[in-house]
């Protein structure tokens, strides 16, 4: 008589949870693997602000503090758009002269024919996407390579910028609430009460994400990683309000000058926003498939020329914003108006905060942490008294390394089979 033994099955094999330990040697191998993400952008900027602090203690000061953002604004809001171009692996070099034919129809709208602030902002705006679906349509529809076309744009829009303020006049913009933009401030008590929003929303962001991917059984990053995340923010934030916050006036009897810049806010509220649509949103993930791979995501059902479209116009409308904030610091608008070193500096911005150059990597955060970098080299060269040939070469110096750390990141990435 043959007896079968009867295995007994033992209890399921748990696993461990994950130790802050394991996050670190993750995140390493990540970036031996090539996935450096923002880290050379944020490296960049410490080392930065590190030496221009020594070399020029009023640098620190919580004057020079608040014009860093509005002296930056403009250029980081085209760079924001500019990163989904770039995640398809596509360019707009028409998105910094887009920036000024849009602020020179704000300017017509709201000070030649006299229409209030938010009549003149949509019809900025519009304009924004119309040049990005015309620029979105030769690219995707009629198969014109994007380098040609917003080259292409890039002269042509000179030339509007120069009709529509009829052949280079300035146009003042004299309205209270668009000069606001990008030369007010908030209340200091309205600067805290957006800064505990912010926390408190980010905050419960990640704790929800947390506890629903424990329940679900999913790997997800450890507790004390999550409470640090959030402790960093309220840090930040806390200081970055307290120094905004600190008066800046040289004399306080003739005008009071403190609080957030109006203008934070606006960055603010437009990264929330394009993060969520990249990253949970299925356009988002739909942009990275197709930036990834362009025939594989249009066999897996994705329109691609949608998206292709899509793309350019956020790059134009981000670009009308960009112009907007632009004639708001100016208080009017110039044949120079997104010219000179608009568009250098924001794909400068996307690139060297970490957004690919050959696509399918990238996020809205890269253009804020690049446009950053980008205006403390700007105001900390010019603080030291440097010329302004001089913060060019820098500026590109800065800007080819972020290149080549991208090309090498992707190699070692192909290398090590984590693309």
């Amino acid at each position: 008589m043959t007896t079968t033994a009867v295995r007994k099955e033992g209890p399921a094999a748990v696993t461990p949870p994950p130790t802050v330990g394991s996050h670190l040697r993750g995140y390493w191998g990540r970036v031996r693997g090539g996935d450096i993400g923002a880290l050379p952008a944020v490296l960049g900027l410490i080392v930065l602000c590190t030496v221009f602090s020594v070399m020029r203690p009023s640098f620190l000061t919580a004057g020079n503090f608040a014009n860093l953002f509005t002296q930056g604004a403009a250029v980081t809001l085209i760079a924001m758009g500019l990163v989904f171009v770039l995640l398809l692996g596509e360019i707009d070099l028409s998105a910094g002269f887009a920036s000024g034919v849009c602020a020179a129809v704000l300017a017509n709208v709201a000070t030649k024919a006299g229409y209030p602030w938010y009549v003149a902002v949509l019809a900025a705006i519009l304009t924004g996407v119309v040049i990005g679906t015309v620029l979105g349509f030769l690219v995707a529809k009629i198969g014109i390579p994007s380098f040609v076309v917003t080259l292409a744009g890039f002269l042509a829009f000179q030339g509007i910028v120069l009709m529509l303020i009829s052949g280079g006049a300035n146009i003042s913009v004299n309205d209270e609430v668009l000069v606001a933009i990008a030369n007010r401030n908030l209340p200091p008590t309205l600067g805290w009460a957006l800064a505990a929003i912010a926390i408190g929303g980010y905050a419960a962001v990640q704790l929800l994400r947390h506890r629903k991917r424990l329940s679900r059984g999913l790997t997800t990053d450890p507790m004390a990683v999550v409470l640090a995340r959030i402790g960093g923010l309220t840090l930040i934030l806390g200081i970055a309000v307290y120094i905004l916050n600190q008066e800046r006036s040289r004399n306080v009897l003739i005008n009071s000058l403190k609080g957030v810049p109006i203008v934070v806010p606006v960055i603010a509220v437009l990264l929330i926003v394009w993060t969520f649509v990249l990253q949970r949103t299925s356009y988002g993930r739909h942009v990275y498939a197709v930036g990834g791979n362009k025939e594989a995501a249009r066999r897996a059902g994705i329109n691609v020329d949608k998206i292709r479209i899509s793309v350019f116009v956020i790059c134009s409308s981000m670009a009308a914003i960009g112009g907007i904030v632009a004639a708001s610091r100016a208080n009017s608008v110039d044949p120079n108006t997104g010219g000179s070193n608009v568009l250098l500096y924001a794909v400068g911005a996307a690139v060297i905060g970490g957004t690919s150059l050959f696509g399918g990597k990238g996020r809205v955060l890269d253009a804020v942490l690049g446009g950053a970098v980008v205006a403390v080299i700007d105001n900390g060269m010019g603080l030291m008294g440097y010329s302004a040939g001089v913060k060019y070469v820098v500026t590109g110096v800065v800007l080819l390394l972020a290149a080549s750390v991208d090309a090498l990141s992707r190699r070692r990435a192909s290398a090590s089979g984590t693309r």
